[in-house]
């Protein structure tokens, strides 16, 4: 078992830039695969970002080239920072973290792009 705790999250001008964090519980933190996904009301929720345990990334082209996923194994947390935002990004953002066949969410964190 996994507990996900997102934070980081706001109200920030169009332009702006913030990051997010999300710690996990744990011994094994660095075996799992991490990722960072948004929802808005009525809508899918989306993935965002990805981070394998080898560090490898990869993401949305929505958000490629304005957001960095990356991974501290010493702290059990991943972040996501998030540069150039647009309105479009409001959303509340979800971290998974994903092992074998189990995954885990936290609550999610509230990001409003907004002037």
């Amino acid at each position: 078992q996994v507990q996900l705790v997102e934070s980081g999250g706001g109200l920030v001008q169009p332009g702006g830039s913030l990051r997010l964090s999300c710690a996990a519980s744990g011994s094994i933190f660095a075996r799992y695969a991490m990722g960072w996904y948004r929802q808005v009301p009525e809508k899918q929720r989306e993935w965002v970002a990805g981070i394998t345990s080898g560090g490898s990334t990869n993401y949305a082209d929505s958000v490629k080239g304005r957001f960095t996923i990356s991974r501290d194994n010493a702290k059990n947390t991943v972040y996501l920072q998030m540069n150039s935002l647009k309105p479009e990004d409001t959303a509340l953002y979800y971290c998974k973290a994903a092992l074998n066949n189990n995954a885990y969410w936290g609550q999610g964190t509230q990001v409003t792009v907004s002037s």
